[in-house]
């Protein structure tokens, strides 16, 4: 979703084919600050993001060391699946 704005002003319908309410075991993925992605991903949904400031160091080093992972990714939406 590279805009939530452009996104919630989109008709429901779209809305509901993008983010099926039936699918409540969403993950949201952002490199940066977690913030508000709660209202995308639910009460059953995880994030995985950042909650510090940041780091400098090379670009690999920060993704692992942040857990923006594939197997990390994976481990959540596993989870999220098995919880359910």
């Amino acid at each position: 979703m590279p805009c939530w704005e452009l996104f919630d002003r989109q008709p429901r319908e779209y809305r509901d084919q993008v983010l099926p309410p039936a699918v409540t075991r969403r993950v949201a993925v952002e490199e940066g600050s977690t913030f508000g992605w709660d209202r995308y991903v639910g009460h059953g949904g995880a994030i995985v993001g950042m909650h510090t400031f940041g780091a400098s160091a090379p670009l690999k080093q920060l993704l692992t060391k942040f857990g923006f992972t594939p197997e990390r990714v994976t481990r959540v939406a596993r989870e999220l699946v098995a919880s359910g």
